[in-house]
């Protein structure tokens, strides 16, 4: 029974090592505490979107918005409903929608969520 609970303790410390935290520059989504948040889902080519989030912080560059993993890479979502879905997990829900102009020819949806 003992080496049972051993082998079981091992598997989920090991299991979850290897778990990645979501982050926008630096700061896990999780200890993001603000009242709202803006969502620009990017289209990243293929069948895939990077998330970029804005909570009110300084940055230099769009692209420290993306939401990352510990190692910094960006994290791809499958379409804009998987993003919103998975900040929907960090206790936001979506409180209004409005159109980013991006050129003359085009736009992008931006979701504004709330937190529960």
């Amino acid at each position: 029974m003992k080496k049972l609970i051993l082998a079981a303790a091992l598997v989920a410390c090991f299991g979850l090592s290897r778990a990645k935290a979501q982050n926008v520059n630096g700061f896990k989504l999780s200890d993001i505490k603000v009242e709202y948040i803006e969502v620009k889902p990017i289209y990243n080519g293929g069948d895939t979107y990077i998330a970029r989030v804005d909570y009110g912080q300084k940055f230099k560059r769009p692209k420290e918005l993306n939401v990352r993993d510990d190692d910094g890479n960006d994290l791809l979502f499958n379409s804009q409903m998987d993003c919103l879905n998975k900040l929907k997990g960090y206790g936001y829900e979506l409180f209004n929608t409005y159109t980013d102009q991006i050129d003359k020819d085009s736009s992008r949806p931006v979701y504004v969520l709330k937190r529960k």
